[in-house]
């Protein structure tokens, strides 16, 4: 394309050549022929005689506000560079707008894409998939489409977690005034490291929660099975789960350790063969995003209060809530299908 008409393409054409490609449309010559003759490109020659034709005039007509510091072109065309790379900046994006002879302020082109339908949002940390990974999801929620409804009414969820002393890391707003945000009442109080932390074993099922154990030190196979020993079962019965439930856990070492294996089969419990790297399909996770906002509202100062109070609320959670986080489970089945096993929004 020549430079004379890459700025055509960015800049209002003179008057009398637009009336020049009108005569020259009158007298029966083509787009073609006339966008060549004036070397005006083609799209534009149809555009002029096309507003001709509407209004009867080549004239600029008045315009309803300020126009646009960004042509529609440019605006196209920083649309689809976000779209190619979500994750690109802004400052990015202002050079690829120089590099178009459009230059923009940050403010243009954040409205540019605002009218577009494109905002910019904190991207969500999910677990990384390898292709072994997607494989592995794309088969389990098939198998488990069919009979996901009846069988996750006789499934115990586990999962462990860990839960700071000061850890809930969520945004708090305050109401201030400028030059105030130093101020004490303004300020949320950290704690290196969180204060300190607890790691618990929890699991549940549509009739309720289950127990919730504390893990003292380390975490490792033999500690894992007498978790399992101690409080699986209890769980079960106490869950009035009979005898033929299914258990799920993820693939963590631990859980698939030989004597993780040998207890469970030596009890009869049926596993739930499960995916790696799927905690959006276990309805756990939002159980425990429950119980960590409902003890940072009740403050606790000490690991001991905050082991105590974990333990209430976890029996607090109603039954409801259990019933409709496992009714949830056809549903994350049916999103990894039609997400084509990438991660879903659970």
């Amino acid at each position: 394309m020549s430079e004379q008409m890459r700025i055509m393409r960015s800049k209002e054409l003179p008057k009398e050549l637009r009336d020049r490609i009108v005569a020259r449309h009158r007298s029966g010559q083509g787009y073609k022929t006339v966008s060549a003759a004036l070397k005006v490109p083609k799209s534009t020659v149809a555009s002029i005689i096309l507003k001709w034709k509407k209004f009867g005039t080549t004239r600029t007509l008045p315009r309803p506000g300020r126009p646009a510091k960004l042509s529609n072109r440019g605006r196209r065309a920083l649309v689809r560079e976000v779209k190619k790379n979500p994750k690109i900046t802004v400052a990015e994006l202002q050079r690829c707008s120089r590099e178009m002879g459009e230059s923009s302020t940050k403010s243009t082109i954040t409205a540019a894409l605002h009218q577009s339908g494109l905002y910019g949002r904190v991207a969500r940390r999910k677990p990384l998939l390898s292709a072994r990974h997607m494989k592995a999801r794309i088969e389990f929620a098939k198998k488990h489409m069919k009979d996901s409804q009846t069988m996750s009414n006789k499934i115990l969820w586990s999962d462990e977690t860990k839960i700071e002393l000061f850890g809930v890391n969520s945004k708090r707003y305050v109401w201030r005034k400028p030059g105030t945000a130093h101020h004490l009442p303004n300020t949320i109080p950290t704690v290196k490291h969180g204060g300190g932390s607890i790691r618990l074993w929890g699991c549940f099922s549509a009739a309720g929660t289950g127990r919730l154990v504390a893990i003292e030190g380390k975490m490792n196979a033999a500690k894992y099975r007498d978790i399992l020993e101690e409080n699986l079962f209890q769980s079960a019965q106490d869950l009035r789960l009979g005898r033929r439930f299914t258990f799920q856990q993820d693939n963590n070492p631990k859980h698939t350790a030989k004597i993780t294996k040998e207890c469970l089969r030596n009890n009869s419990v049926t596993i739930l063969d499960w995916p790696s790297q799927s905690p959006d399909l276990n309805p756990i996770e939002h159980l425990w995003r429950d119980l960590k906002m409902a003890v940072h509202q009740r403050s606790p100062s000490n690991l001991i209060e905050l082991e105590r109070i974990c333990k209430e609320e976890w029996q607090r959670i109603p039954k409801s809530r259990c019933e409709k986080l496992v009714a949830s489970f056809p549903r994350r089945l049916m999103a990894v299908v039609a997400q084509k096993c990438a991660s879903t929004q659970y």
